[in-house]
């Protein structure tokens, strides 16, 4: 491949990541805002944030899986531009929409194309840049998302923080003052309009389809006959696994006895795994049959130990820091500020940890970086949420380390699972991998009420609640050491 084509593909991928930073980051900023907007009473605030961010997490696992399979089936280019389209245009929907349960259904669409361009943009890299960069490239797709995560809280920040300023902006490109007035007004804090912003990758779509080549591995793949085993009726399967997991949210989202909630949550679990692995599954099976090789052999075992260590990482985040900037308010009298604030410099500290995370991985190997991020954050989580009573600058320093631990593992995640799986399965395999854990994210975020109600009379509130699903780290620590180490070895053909 031409260097000209292996930059254009790397600028492409950075920009899907940064995009997926700023879907990421839209709910998170506008929640409390939009929600209100949307006629949710302040005592059930907390119960739709989880339920919609529950959503999305199944979604993007979903995603990582549909796409990930197109990735391998039709190739890695026109998967992702296809991804980033769904995710632009169905994040953007979500400013037009007016009730909370359009927001979770909008969510979860754009969710698909987020956890596909995911597996999409980290295989097509990894597959077209040579082995001595694959480290520093793991930390930039890390950065990337985080930058994007960066850029929408500063954006929110401007907007929330001058409504009048951002209504006359509107009013000055033309726009009718009743439209300006809905998407910018005092009572809704702009949140609207912050959210539209979510359809500016679509533009990427252009750039990826006229720039980007495909993958040569890929299509050595392709034109042994190793991409005709894939079959789309088993993607009937991801679906019932899709169905599965937003029947475990709404176990979770009612009043239900436990005895009805934890079985049935179990049962959905395993069919949910079933569903999402039964591609593969096949995929393998047909091209045993055709080659007369078991060249997958162990692949779904490594699949299966891909998501526990991507699910310790995602439930880590989803359940601890990425709660602080919500949290925040309650240590101060202006928690819009706060909020944006707290997105910023957890951002900052994101971006310096995923490419410092890679970096290490390659000098002291892949399990003991894991294993120190874990012990890492196992201390940050508390330190951030239990040594501080006051919003100040010692409060956003603690951010900044905090965001620092906790996102490195997006730039540990990058390089590792890849060097997991082989071409024919690689953007599938990883993207099962990666997102799958968003699956385990989901069910814990919506522990978060049930943890609140049981430790409440005891005189717990939400900052223990947050410290002690830190603990998740502990098994991380365990899990790493099942994992094989990878460091020195070249991507598996």
């Amino acid at each position: 491949m031409s260097e000209r084509g292996k930059w254009m593909a790397l600028i492409a991928a950075l920009l899907g990541w940064l995009f997926d930073g700023l879907e990421m980051g839209l709910f998170p900023l506008t929640a409390r805002a939009a929600l209100t907007d949307l006629g949710i009473a302040s005592d059930q605030l907390a119960r739709w944030q989880g339920i919609i961010t529950a959503f999305f997490l199944v979604g993007a696992a979903t995603g990582g899986v549909l796409f990930g399979w197109l990735g391998d089936r039709i190739g890695r280019v026109k998967s992702m531009m296809l991804s980033v389209l769904v995710y632009a245009l169905f994040s953007g929907l979500c400013g037009l929409a007016t009730s909370a349960v359009q927001i979770g259904v909008l969510r979860f669409i754009a969710a698909l194309g987020m956890g596909g361009e995911w597996s999409l943009g980290v295989a097509l890299i990894n597959e077209i840049w040579p082995g001595r960069s694959r480290a520093f490239l793991a930390g930039l797709i890390g950065a990337a998302a985080n930058v994007g995560y960066l850029v929408i809280a500063l954006v929110g920040s401007v907007i929330m923080g001058n409504i009048l300023g951002a209504n006359a902006w509107l009013l000055d490109l033309g726009i009718p003052s009743e439209w300006a007035h809905y998407l910018v007004n005092v009572d809704n804090k702009g949140w609207r309009l912050i959210t539209l912003f979510g359809m500016l990758p679509a533009f990427l779509t252009l750039f990826i389809r006229l720039f980007v080549p495909e993958s040569e591995r890929w299509l050595h793949e392709r034109n042994q006959g190793a991409t005709s085993y894939w079959a789309t009726v088993d993607l009937i399967a991801v679906l019932i696994g899709a169905l599965a997991g937003c029947g475990i949210i709404g176990l979770w989202a009612y009043d239900l006895s436990l005895v009805i909630r934890v079985p049935l949550t179990l049962l959905g679990l395993v069919v949910v795994t079933g569903g999402y692995l039964y591609p593969v599954m096949r995929y393998l099976r047909r091209a045993e049959v055709v080659e007369g090789t078991a060249k997958g052999q162990g692949t779904l075992g490594l699949m299966v130990l891909a998501a526990c260590l991507s699910g310790v990482a995602l439930l880590g985040t989803w359940g601890t820091v990425q709660q602080a900037p919500p949290w925040s308010g309650s240590l101060t009298d202006a928690p819009d500020t706060a909020s944006s604030q707290v997105q910023v410099w957890s951002a900052l500290g994101a971006v310096l940890g995923t490419i410092l995370a890679a970096l290490v991985a390659d000098v002291l190997g892949r399990r003991l970086t894991y294993s120190l991020l874990c012990l890492g954050s196992l201390l940050i989580v508390p330190t951030l949420f239990l040594g501080s009573e006051q919003f100040n600058v010692f409060f956003l320093a603690t951010v900044f380390i905090a965001g620092a631990i906790t996102a490195a593992f997006y730039g540990w995640l990058p390089l590792y699972l890849p060097e997991l799986f082989p071409t024919r399965v690689r953007a599938t395999g990883q993207g099962f991998g990666f997102n799958f854990g968003r699956v385990i994210a989901a069910i814990g975020v919506l522990q978060l009420g049930n943890l609140r109600q049981l430790l409440s009379p005891y005189g717990f509130h939400d900052a223990h609640v947050y410290s002690l699903l830190a603990g998740i780290y502990l098994i991380g620590l365990v899990i790493i050491w099942l994992a094989p180490e990878t460091k020195g070895r070249p991507l598996p053909e």
